[in-house]
């Protein structure tokens, strides 16, 4: 199994629910797991195409060159998933630009969390503090 490292883009299996195939998705891994005697897990935020109903926080990601993307594309911030590393592949990295605001954004959702800010505010205030100005990181309600 490749190592992994934090602005990986990986190749992850997604189950169907109504049928018994998996379909293999994108995702940006933002932390990696690795302890002796436990499996590596990844947490992962989603990566979808940027023709999809856009999300506050989704950041774009303006260069695809070494990402491994075949289409435009955007980092759905709001969805995270953990997963095993033995069932990832990494097809790309994503560009420096885009990283600030990734983790402008995540650090954001999780101190309204950590804080309890029901009202959005810790993300706003994450996305303006961006130090990025080459990535559009799209404001706006999550779609629930």
């Amino acid at each position: 199994m490749a190592g992994f490292e934090v602005w990986d883009i990986v190749k992850v299996p997604f189950p169907y629910t109504n049928r018994p195939v998996l379909q293999h998705r994108p995702g940006l891994v933002v932390a990696v797991h690795a302890e002796p005697g436990s499996p590596v897990l990844l947490w992962v935020l989603m990566i979808t195409s940027a023709l999809h109903r856009r999300w506050g926080g989704d950041v774009v990601i303006g260069d695809l060159m070494k990402t491994g993307l075949p289409v435009a594309s955007i980092v759905r911030t709001a969805k995270v998933a953990t997963i095993e590393a033995a069932d990832s592949v990494v097809i790309g990295r994503l560009p420096a630009p885009a990283r600030d605001a990734v983790a402008a954004t995540v650090a954001g959702r999780l101190a309204g969390v950590l804080v309890g800010d029901t009202t959005g505010q810790a993300l706003i205030a994450a996305m303006q503090a961006s130090p990025s100005r080459d990535v559009e990181i799209l404001p706006g309600r999550d779609v629930k």
